[in-house]
């Protein structure tokens, strides 16, 4: 979608009203503090059934806005930021969390947050600069999103049955590796473009 400030300004009441899509959003951002806390509490089969919640309200909301035409300015701005929260909430968590299984390596972890604020920081300098910003989630962003999804319930599904594969876990995160790192070069080059269109 295309982002502009004097647009935002005149933006009507209802692209900030409440929707059955927007409220699926928001209960996703309330589920990250349980998400967390469990996972804390090693109830990994608490953690299992939340995250898998979240998911499915990730994918509910964007059904639900395009089918019943219920698509927000509040939803477009509220739906990235419960996917970021929740993804990196969940690395965070198991790259401290003490586990004789698996943990998340720091510097992965560490990745993927630069990748987030290497976007947002983007975004919010050609949005300052140009008061205009063009977003568009791209098929390999989605790609990553899903992928990382299933390889924390996955991992999840491991704590919870004690599961040890050791061949398959490092396998699973170097395939999250390289959709991160290409999401990242993917979406660094959209913004480049913009930035070059914008300054001409």
């Amino acid at each position: 979608m295309k982002i502009n400030w004097r647009f935002i300004k005149r933006l009507p009441a209802q692209e900030w009203r409440m929707t059955i899509p927007n409220f699926l959003t928001i209960s996703r951002l309330l589920s990250v503090p349980l998400i967390v806390i469990m996972m804390v509490q090693h109830k990994w089969g608490v953690a299992f059934w939340a995250f898998l919640f979240a998911v499915v309200t990730d994918v509910c909301d964007g059904l639900l806005a395009r089918y019943l035409n219920q698509k927000t300015f509040l939803g477009a701005c509220l739906d990235p930021i419960a996917d970021k929260l929740l993804i990196l909430s969940v690395y965070f968590t198991l790259a401290f969390v003490q586990s004789p299984l698996f943990t998340i390596p720091l510097w992965f972890v560490c990745l993927v947050l630069i990748k987030e604020l290497l976007l947002i920081g983007g975004a919010v300098l050609i949005f300052y600069q140009k008061g205009f910003l063009k977003v568009d989630p791209t098929w390999l962003g989605k790609a990553t999103m899903v992928v990382q999804s299933c390889f924390i319930i996955w991992l999840f599904a491991c704590y919870f049955f004690h599961w040890l594969p050791v061949k398959t876990y490092y396998t699973a995160l170097g395939v999250v590796l390289i959709l991160v790192l290409s999401s990242l070069y993917q979406y660094v080059k959209i913004g480049l473009k913009q930035a070059y269109f914008y300054l001409n």
